[in-house]
């Protein structure tokens, strides 16, 4: 049986984050062809086949394939020398695995690896089915509240701006900063939980993303033809309330989906 999704369940002996790695490895090479490189493809295979293996390891020389996001997923371990090493990849739209046997030589043999036969590739499982939760019960008036703070918050968070970033801290805290990298747009929604002091929301935020042309700070831009973009983002952040002023402690992504 294998294990978990990206969990490796090793045998005794066999080094699986190694073997995982030299699988990921070759699934790179052996994905990608086309007739133009076919010679640079079988020079690069031989590095992780055996000696005497079918130049081009079962591809004929006609057609394309292309492949990227190539990951280590899992792997099953037969004995302490051999695996089946599954790489998950992306080609066009869609999701696939590249199941890899692999050869693991032990110390006596120099601790190498070699595919040690045809690899199949499979489909990808489909995304998982994402229960429904019940969100907390929303604290409105301390949202109206911290809203416009964390506007202004999120307005110096982008554009580095370290001393006005400095008026939502404690004394003596500090945040690293996007530097100017993004711009603010707006806070698209904001869900403040009922609490004390101290409070963890959750705010959904859209950023201006530049085209890499001329840079800008008008978050309308992208809407008058220059290549900008928008980008939302979902943030937890730990804020405390401190008179009648809302301090931020961290920042982080939101993890679930906020609505």
């Amino acid at each position: 049986m294998a294990a978990p999704n990206g969990a490796a369940r090793p045998n005794q002996g066999f080094p699986a984050d190694r073997g995982m790695a030299f699988a990921a490895q070759f699934a790179g090479v052996y994905l990608n062809f086309s007739p133009a490189d076919a010679q640079s493809r079988a020079s690069k295979l031989a590095a992780f086949v055996a000696d005497g293996s079918q130049p081009q390891y079962g591809w004929d020389g006609f057609g394309k394939l292309a492949a990227v996001a190539i990951q280590p997923y899992d792997i099953e371990t037969t004995d302490s020398q051999n695996a089946i090493v599954s790489v998950a990849f992306q080609s066009g739209a869609r999701r696939f695995l590249l199941s890899v046997p692999v050869y693991y030589s032990g110390d006596a043999a120099g601790k190498r690896f070699v595919v040690s036969g045809r690899p199949a590739i499979l489909p990808a499982p489909t995304p998982a089915d994402l229960p429904q939760v019940v969100g907390p019960e929303a604290d409105e008036a301390a949202a109206a509240e911290l809203k416009p703070q964390l506007e202004d918050f999120f307005k110096k968070y982008a554009s580095g701006d370290t001393a006005g970033l400095a008026r939502y801290l404690d004394e003596g805290r500090s945040l690293p900063n996007f530097g100017g990298a993004f711009t603010f747009v707006r806070l698209e929604k904001l869900v403040v939980p009922v609490g004390g002091a101290t409070r963890d929301v959750q705010a959904v935020v859209t950023w201006l993303v530049p085209s890499g042309a001329t840079p800008t700070a008008d978050p309308n831009a992208n809407d008058q033809g220059n290549g900008d973009g928008h980008l939302e983002q979902a943030y937890r952040l730990t804020v405390e309330k401190q008179g009648d002023k809302w301090y931020v402690n961290d920042i982080r992504g939101a993890g679930r989906a906020v609505g």
